[in-house]
């Protein structure tokens, strides 16, 4: 995982596969008996658990105060389950329910790739649009694509989703995880501890059907149509125009490969160098879909190219003037950013080093005191600024040609920085999905747990005052409910949209 620092200078930390605060000697063998897995699942969440209070900010976070909570509810259903684990699927579910209880994307642990069955599916793929979940792709003699599955076994998709899917992963109060993980009803992980659908009602065009559900391994064909269906076909990183005048802007990643940070920079070069095209254009598209966050930088150059960096800037500074960092101070996350210090100066990276150096030692002087936090003295963004209201002599003319940004539900972490820049300006609305949502916890570290089968999510600081609160999504302005999600389709309702205006 990757944050974009908003500081001085732009630090970008690699963070989920760089340094570990507690490093193994060994992989540890597998359990192979279902004493084994059980043993193993009720000290991971033991060990996790106390991990976690001894170093997570959100122990201490004043603005947090259910975390505690939380947490220790979090043990005590996770073990309720650990307690009937007889096999790698059991563990598996027995950690994700101490996850799902913390309600904190940033918290908990994270399973690895262990043994475990097959996946399996009953010859179609759902997807999740709107309030309710429809067939993406089915096998002949299936129900047909595009029909409403109303109810299983008596049971709303609602009630479905809630009780097997949303009671094990993800979080079941951000509308964005409904549209991208509700459709796992319809797909058997092997956990133990639910009730499949054995028969459900579909109705297409009026006509009501009800089917028995023929449970079987999930095939290639299955494989391809999960992986796309809550995306859509997507586009490489670029820019294009599908008509005279209107712009497509794809950015669906902000973790970039060398070839993708070209195009980006190329993308925004563009925009930039010729921006009176952009200033006459009927509208700009910025695609979003597949994005899983990364680095803030790509989507904040681009925004600086495309209303100006003076406006931008001066958005920015008003929206966290009141946004201050708080690095929690044990002494795992105090040894692990000063790791990350050795890190960067082997990558020559001596500015930031010197920074996050900087942050180490403020760390451990207010350990030493006996404070739980380390607050930036410079992590406030400067106040006192027009906020953009007004126009310097130096800002470019104003860019108000409509924008429209395509929303998936899974956008979080940097996706959600893209939207809260983008969206600084009025002449911006979004489209598609809801999104996630991203706790205030940041800077993420993992530790390995014993056993070897799973790490512990641990965010080293906390923003205090930022302006999007934890847990809060975006909600589009133009829902596209559409079975189908590729460019033709939310095309067509920015075209509708566009001639309403």
């Amino acid at each position: 995982m990757f944050n974009f620092v908003r500081r001085t200078a732009a630090i970008t930390l690699m963070l989920a596969g760089g340094a570990s605060a507690a490093a193994t000697s060994a992989t540890p063998a597998p359990p192979h008996s279902p004493q084994q897995w059980r043993q193993a699942a009720i000290a991971d969440i033991e060990a996790a658990y106390q991990i976690t209070l001894d170093n997570h900010p959100g122990t201490h976070d004043p603005a947090n105060p259910a975390f505690r909570n939380n947490l220790a509810k979090a043990r005590s259903a996770g073990l309720a389950l650990a307690a009937r684990v007889r096999n790698s699927a059991g563990y598996r579910a027995a950690l994700q329910r101490f996850n799902t209880q913390i309600h904190d994307g940033h918290a908990g642990v994270a399973v690895g790739a262990i043994d475990q069955l097959p996946l399996r599916w009953p010859g179609f793929v759902a997807a999740w649009r709107g309030d309710g979940m429809l067939v993406y792709k089915s096998e002949p003699g299936g129900p047909p694509a595009g029909a409403r599955i109303d109810s299983c076994d008596g049971l709303s998709m609602t009630q479905l989703a809630e009780r097997n899917v949303f009671a094990f992963e993800r979080r079941i109060e951000e509308r964005g995880h409904w549209w991208v993980y509700g459709r796992d009803v319809f797909i058997d992980k092997g956990n133990p501890f639910i009730k499949l659908p054995t028969r459900c009602r579909f109705t297409l065009n009026d006509k009501q059907t009800e089917l028995p559900l023929a449970w079987r391994p999930l095939t290639e064909q299955a494989t391809a149509w999960r992986n796309v269906n809550y995306n859509g076909p997507t586009l490489p990183v670029g820019l294009t125009e599908p008509r005279a005048k209107l712009y497509w802007v794809s950015m669906p990643t902000f973790q970039p490969d060398e070839r993708q940070r070209e195009a980006y920079r190329a993308m925004t070069a563009e925009v930039r160098d010729h921006r009176q095209r952009y200033l006459d254009a009927d509208a700009v598209v910025i695609d979003l879909r597949d994005n899983q966050g990364g680095s803030s930088a790509w989507s904040l150059e681009f925004a600086q190219a495309l209303w100006g960096a003076g406006r931008v800037s001066r958005s920015i500074n008003a929206r966290s003037a009141q946004e201050h960092v708080w690095w929690r101070t044990s002494p795992a996350n105090i040894a692990y950013v000063a790791e990350l210090v050795g890190l960067l100066r082997q990558e020559k990276q001596e500015s930031v080093a010197l920074e996050i150096g900087l942050i180490a030692e403020g760390m451990q002087t207010a350990l030493a005191r006996g404070e739980k936090f380390y607050v930036e003295q410079d992590s406030a963004a400067e106040s006192g600024q027009d906020g953009g209201a007004g126009k310097p002599p130096d800002d470019p003319p104003a860019f108000t040609a409509p924008v429209y940004v395509v929303v998936p539900g899974q956008c979080a972490s940097a996706c959600l920085d893209a939207l809260d820049y983008f969206t600084m300006f009025p002449n911006t609305k979004l489209i598609g999905a809801p999104s996630a949502a991203d706790s205030t916890y940041m800077e993420v570290r993992v530790q390995d747990l014993a056993s070897g089968l799973a790490k512990v999510i641990i965010p080293n600081k906390v923003y205090v005052g930022r302006a999007r609160a934890a847990g809060q999504f975006y909600s589009p302005a133009i829902y596209v409910n559409d079975v189908e999600w590729s460019p033709p389709v939310f095309l067509k309702a920015i075209e509708a949209d566009l001639a309403g205006r």
